[in-house]
């Protein structure tokens, strides 16, 4: 198939340059586009729309931003998973939101754009990575969905061959697969080791499904996209991979669209999560990013909200942790009796109230009676040698407070 049908079977325009041809294939989702129930414009109006702040607590996901912000959604479509120098990026995915334009009615949202660089030949490597250098370089954060361990690493390697500098290292990133987790991994999955995105309910495609409300139908499978594009490389024949790039834009877009809930679940705090998981992870987020206060609201609607009772005690666990931490010993105590009052809580959680219910009574409230009970209660949980010595250790010291003569003899 000659490259000028490539083209057209792929949807784009080759460009040129060093003797060594790429192609380029440009989409638009209109701001009235809908991705299951979402419409690009109602993301695209917070992310660039004016005076929206640009989701001012994107950082909690891990980078700053400003009204300035540029984001580019990077996806690449790989030779295979195994990394190293002998795997490349055949299709590398980018896309951005675009601002509305000036004669746009007021509270339209912009649209979304994405740019993709399909590489026909190993010789353009080189000018095709000057190419999304070059948009790049427009960008100051760069979004991914595992591109921390995978699609970053290997574009830099990709650069690094071709002694190239690579455009992302000075770039913030965000690794939307980290907050994804906190925010909508399945309570009950067990994940096995590097398998934890599929495991965990927190593959793209499922979160594309689950929040977004988008059903694929006729997706191309993952790994059956390295051996069309080498079919390509063999005979020519672009029509197979007209559905890796769909694919490959529907990440994207995917990509942009959960980015842009979590950002507005961030900036609207915790009335903003639906379930007690959310809740959770917004918690874990506020958290981590210093704000406490919001971080303990979200904890409080966690204990609340439907959900499986391991994370309404992780929530109450976690507003107990953040309130000791603050001094605020009274509310720390409330929230760790409301953990031994959780029917069903995790043993090593109910553990870890008793014993801070035992601290609790016996050394700000004093009242030894109750610390004793407190403590006579952990020591009926599974715990190590050294937690149940510390234990025995604090009933015979309030014992001996209590006048109650030598500590009994519990084991």
């Amino acid at each position: 198939m000659p490259l000028e049908a490539a083209a057209e079977a792929l949807g784009g325009e080759w460009r040129e340059s060093g003797g060594q041809r790429y192609l380029v294939v440009d989409r638009r989702y209109a701001p009235s586009h809908r991705h299951g129930h979402v419409a690009v414009g109602d993301a695209a109006s917070d992310a660039v729309g004016p005076g929206s702040g640009c989701w001012p607590r994107l950082h909690l996901l891990g980078a700053a931003a400003s009204p300035a912000t540029k984001f580019l959604f990077l996806d690449l479509e790989t030779t295979g998973l195994a990394g190293g120098a002998g795997t490349y990026a055949f299709l590398v995915g980018c896309a951005w939101f675009q601002s509305p334009s000036p004669g746009a009615s007021a509270g339209q949202g912009g649209s979304f754009h994405t740019r993709q660089f399909f590489l026909s030949s190993f010789a353009a490597e080189r000018v095709l990575l000057d190419a999304v250098a070059e948009l790049a370089h427009e960008a100051t954060v760069v979004i991914t969905y595992n591109g921390k361990t995978f699609d970053l690493p290997l574009i830099e390697t990709r650069f690094l061959l071709h002694r190239r500098q690579t455009p992302f290292a000075s770039l913030p990133h965000v690794d939307m697969l980290h907050p994804a987790r906190r925010l909508w991994r399945s309570e009950s999955a067990e994940s096995p080791p590097g398998q934890e995105a599929s495991a965990s309910g927190c593959r793209l495609t499922e979160l594309e499904h689950t929040l977004l409300g988008h059903e694929r139908l006729g997706d191309v499978p993952g790994f059956e996209i390295p051996s069309r594009y080498f079919h390509f490389v063999r005979t020519g024949d672009a029509r197979p991979l007209e559905a890796v790039l769909e694919h490959n834009r529907l990440d994207l877009l995917s990509l942009a669209l959960v980015t842009a809930r979590a950002a507005q679940m961030l900036d609207e705090g915790a009335a903003a999560a639906r379930t007690a998981r959310e809740a959770f992870g917004m918690g874990r987020l506020f958290e981590r990013g210093g704000m406490a206060a919001d971080a303990s609201a979200c904890y409080q609607r966690a204990a609340e909200l439907p959900g499986e009772v391991s994370t309404h005690a992780e929530a109450l666990r976690g507003d107990a942790v953040l309130a000791r931490r603050q001094r605020r010993y009274t509310d720390a105590a409330v929230a760790w009796r409301r953990v031994i009052d959780l029917r069903g809580c995790p043993p090593e959680i109910v553990r870890e109230a008793s014993e801070a219910l035992a601290v609790h009574h016996e050394h700000r409230l004093r009242d030894l009676e109750l610390a004793r009970r407190f403590a006579l209660q952990s020591l009926h949980v599974p715990a190590s040698i050294a937690r149940q010595q510390a234990v025995q250790h604090r009933l015979a010291r309030l014992d001996r407070k209590l006048g109650a003569g030598a500590p009994a003899v519990l084991f």
